[in-house]
């Protein structure tokens, strides 16, 4: 990818834009906080051709809200299980929220 087509990919949420050092700075923590997160599997970075670890923008608001809970004195590992737990919640809120609507959409409604 020259420089040129990494322009286009500033506005990706998914592109791996961000070094170890760089992301924890941007989210108020410690490299090693990143690296933990990854060994437990809540976020898995790219790694770069020299074996560099990288991060996107979406790891970093998924790290960020480790990170909230580790700093809350919750361990890692219940950290990651209960915001996988969250994620989990909100999708299944939002499949019935569109099943209901759905279902409200083919029901007839009665004559007055």
């Amino acid at each position: 990818m020259t420089a040129d087509d990494s322009y286009g990919r500033l506005d990706d949420d998914d592109y791996p834009a961000y070094t170890t050092g760089r992301a924890a700075d941007m989210i108020g923590t410690t490299p090693s906080l990143l690296r933990a997160l990854g060994d437990a599997r809540l976020i898995t970075p790219l790694h770069s051709e020299g074996g560099h670890r990288r991060y996107s923008r979406y790891q970093l608001r998924i790290a960020a809200r480790a990170r909230v809970l580790v700093d809350q004195g919750i361990p890692i590992e219940a950290a990651c299980r209960i915001i996988v737990l969250e994620d989990q919640l909100e999708e299944a809120q939002r499949i019935n929220a569109e099943h209901r609507r759905t279902g409200e959409a083919a029901t007839p409604t009665a004559a007055a």
